[in-house]
């Protein structure tokens, strides 16, 4: 107990140290973390700890519940393309390519170099999803494209798993193994699926009825590992569970206040999840295998991000084909999994696994400055024409604000917004002021607000509210007209710059009106008697 108990504040002190240290660099703390468990590894000789891993797969775990959250059912049918067309085809032609050069150019047995060649082609949910959710680009175009194939690889992990243990089993049939897995997903999403619908709305009710906010997390906690349990249970990821029970969350009228409770368990064992990467690093084999490790890895970037750029060209612009094929380039953390269990199965020997796994670690340490970097590839090899990658997308939000208009006024709203932890999202016309807030991870996008089908994609009809804070009257007067035409009731909070203004506006019947002049020369007042006071 003593000896982990040092090496924990030891892991937790250099955590810190590290990161605090790369932020003045502009640097990702995902590099800080998988840094601290490769000093650890060295120090400890903690290469792997099983115990461990299992513990940081939680962080995982909780990443997808809140991805989850993201999505409904519906929201999910609607991706149906994104996730089942490109999904697949990226897995099946990366899968393909890598199993043909890792038998034919390595020289490795056929069932092996299927293993390989799938398992490379699977991508960094965690890494790839927490960089997007920190930026903001989750929402964007580019975003959506990199989710829904990310989703597809998740499910693709199944048939996988499965694969190794059909061709480490000699006994069982191949037959009676896929009876197995369909009946097994047919119940665990039976499950999940009654529960959700008829039974979760009512024992969340109940709990809040208690108003006691350690219970309502308790419950939550419980409902997330539960399903995340029961998946494994039945031969599934743990994170498939969660993904799923963080969709049926999503359609009651909890999900903001659960993904708010759960974001600091999420990023915890987030941070502890890195940290098992980098315990995976055998300084050793980096230095024996390096020309192997560095070569191998960049081809398997290039191929796969040249597959992904020409799956997505066939229907979108050049620039959102690169961004999401470079974003998705690296290979994942599910990959480390099937590797372990491959070689614990004699499918892969020992060595190959260890430097399969060296491959899979480097990867992941070079994606978070790939990705930070997105942008700055993408003007070079596919310049923007028009501001594609800012559009607002779909994100089926609800209760969130949206202000229109990120000018000097907009940018004191979006603080405010912050300081406070309300969900927001800003639409701006003006391309130089998008850039701006996107240079500080604000979810900023481009559009023209008085174009219905860009209030539609930032879903005004199910926000709280939506606040108008631009300058140029003629705008005004569109923008507000535009969000009257929704079927649905909108609460308009608008800005106006004098009394003439207001009466321009107050025509359309707007509830709530904010006179900038009147406010502005009671603010001003108010300090002046203030000084008077203080004078005498």
């Amino acid at each position: 107990m003593e000896s982990f108990l040092s090496i924990f504040l030891i892991a937790v002190a250099l955590a810190v140290a590290l990161n605090v240290l790369l932020k003045r660099f502009n640097i990702p703390t995902i590099i800080g973390y998988i840094a601290t468990g490769a000093v650890i590894a060295q120090v400890f000789d903690l290469h792997g700890n099983a115990d461990l891993t299992h513990v940081a797969e939680f962080g995982i775990v909780f990443l997808m519940f809140t991805i989850g959250l993201e999505f409904s059912i519906k929201h999910l049918i609607a991706m149906k393309k994104e996730v089942f067309v490109n999904g697949f085809l990226q897995v099946a032609i990366s899968g393909g390519i890598y199993s043909l050069g890792a038998q034919y150019v390595f020289g490795i047995e056929q069932k092996s170099a299927i293993i390989i060649g799938f398992a490379l082609a699977l991508s960094s949910t965690a890494i790839v999803l927490k960089v997007l959710n920190d930026s903001g680009d989750i929402h964007t175009t580019y975003g959506r494209k990199s989710l829904g194939i990310l989703l597809f690889q998740d499910i693709a992990v199944i048939p996988l798993l499965l694969m190794i243990t059909i061709f480490a089993a000699e006994t069982t049939s191949i037959s009676t193994l896929l009876q197995e897995t369909v009946v097994s997903a047919t119940i665990v999403l039976l499950l999940l699926f009654v529960v959700g619908k008829y039974l979760l709305n009512h024992l969340l009710l109940h709990v809040v009825a208690t108003d006691s906010e350690e219970t309502f997390v308790a419950t939550i906690l419980f409902l997330v590992i539960g399903a995340s349990y029961l998946a494994h249970a039945f031969g599934f990821t743990y994170s498939l569970g969660a993904f799923v029970a963080g969709m049926m969350i999503a359609e009651t009228k909890f999900k903001y206040q659960i993904e708010a409770d759960l974001i600091p368990f999420r990023d915890l064992l987030l941070g502890l999840f890195f940290i098992t990467v980098g315990l995976q690093v055998d300084v050793a084999v980096l230095a024996a295998y390096w020309e192997v490790i560095f070569g191998v890895i960049v081809a398997v970037m290039v191929i796969k991000a040249v597959i992904i750029f020409g799956i997505l060209r066939v229907v979108q612009n050049r620039r959102i084909a690169l961004q999401t094929a470079i974003s998705i380039s690296q290979v994942g953390e599910f990959s480390l999994a099937v590797f372990e269990l491959a070689r614990a199965n004699a499918i892969i020997p020992p060595q190959m696994a260890q430097v399969l796994i060296m491959m899979v670690v480097v990867s992941m340490l070079l994606t978070p400055l790939i990705l930070r970097h997105v942008r700055w590839i993408a003007d070079i090899l596919a310049p923007a024409t028009f501001a594609d990658e800012y559009r607002v997308v779909s994100s089926e939000v609800k209760n969130h604000i949206v202000v229109c208009g990120y000018g000097k006024l907009g940018q004191e709203i979006v603080y405010r917004l912050k300081k406070r932890s309300i969900p927001y999202l800003v639409i701006e016309h003006d391309i130089s002021l998008v850039q701006l807030g996107r240079a500080r991870n604000e979810p900023v996008f481009f559009g023209n607000a008085s174009h219905k089908s860009i209030l539609e994609a930032a879903s005004v009809g199910t926000s709280a509210a939506v606040i108008v804070a631009v300058h140029n009257e003629h705008k005004l007067r569109l923008i507000c007209e535009a969000i009257k035409g929704f079927k649905a009731s909108v609460n308009l909070v608008v800005r106006v710059a004098d009394f003439e203004e207001k009466k321009l506006i107050e025509s359309l019947e707007v509830g709530h009106i904010v006179n900038e002049g009147r406010e502005t020369a009671k603010a001003l007042i108010h300090e002046a008697l203030q000084c008077r006071m203080e004078k005498s």
